[in-house]
């Protein structure tokens, strides 16, 4: 069993990951939409390498067969994605999945593929993309959780450093996020601060 880290950053490039990643980050994902396949393969190889160095883990977004192929240990599904992926060929080749939910159809749907965490958002509102669903809220966080049993869950959607410890608080086990550390004037602070919040709540937590 895989011992993941309570904080959780998503970038859309390698160069996040190699400006990053070397400040103590342990759990990163890429993410990465409307690439070609030669730029993506190039990305998620040199992501790769930096977090091999490191001792991060590295999740995927939705690329399984790339990631398949490359040797990566994680991947990342949405809804959309679960339509066409292959979970059973992605289980075989060893990956551990993370699944995003919404509702509780979806959050039903993610269980029955027995994944390896759990996502629910947008816990705020998130400017990241447009969705049909508005905040959760920490009260649907804390309903989550009591509903996953052992599955660690995972918040997401305009989470910060300042709302971290009431998402951790309301019972989720990882915080991710997204533009708090890309859009915030000094990301290497910003990091440094989201590593300190997640490290009271006590550093990992088992996948």
């Amino acid at each position: 069993m895989r011992q993941l880290s309570r904080f959780y950053p998503i970038f859309d490039s390698s160069e996040w990951i190699e400006r990053l990643v070397p400040l103590g980050i342990k759990l990163v994902q890429l993410r990465m939409k409307d690439c070609t396949e030669a730029h993506l393969r190039e990305e998620i190889q040199k992501a790769k390498a930096v977090c091999d160095q490191h001792g991060c883990a590295l999740v995927i977004n939705d690329y399984w067969q790339l990631a398949i192929e490359l040797g990566c240990e994680w991947i990342h599904l949405g809804q959309e994605d679960l339509d066409t992926a292959d979970i059973e060929e992605i289980k075989q080749a060893g990956l551990k999945i993370g699944i995003s939910t919404h509702d509780e159809a979806e959050l039903a749907r993610a269980c029955q593929l027995s994944p390896d965490y759990i996502a629910l958002g947008p816990v705020y509102p998130t400017i990241l993309k447009k969705m049909k669903w508005h905040q959760q809220g920490l009260e649907r966080v804390t309903e989550w959780k009591e509903k996953l049993d052992r599955i660690p869950l995972v918040a997401i959607g305009g989470m910060s450093v300042e709302r971290a410890k009431g998402a951790f608080d309301a019972g989720a086990d990882i915080v991710a996020a997204v533009t708090d550390i890309t859009l915030h004037a000094d990301p290497e602070a910003r990091i440094k601060a989201w590593l300190q919040v997640s490290a009271d709540e006590s550093d990992e937590v088992s996948a």
